[in-house]
């Protein structure tokens, strides 16, 4: 029965943490936009990516000797 006067101060410790993390969350913006990070994988590119072989060689093929 003793345990008692530690452990529901201690759990009200922990409630009134979790519920400052979560208001800290929602202030900040974590929630904002729930869909967009999920929709823009799902959506190609534009423009394709060069390598790192194309920007060395000045934007050519990456074949030696130009065949």
């Amino acid at each position: 029965m003793e345990i008692l006067y530690l452990l529901i101060p201690l759990s009200l410790v922990l409630l009134g943490l979790i519920v400052w993390v979560l208001m800290w969350a929602i202030n900040s913006g974590q929630f904002d936009d729930m869909e967009g990070p999920a929709h823009r994988i799902l959506l190609d590119d534009e423009t394709p990516l060069e390598s790192k072989d194309q920007k060395k060689a000045g934007g050519e093929t990456g074949f030696k000797n130009g065949l």
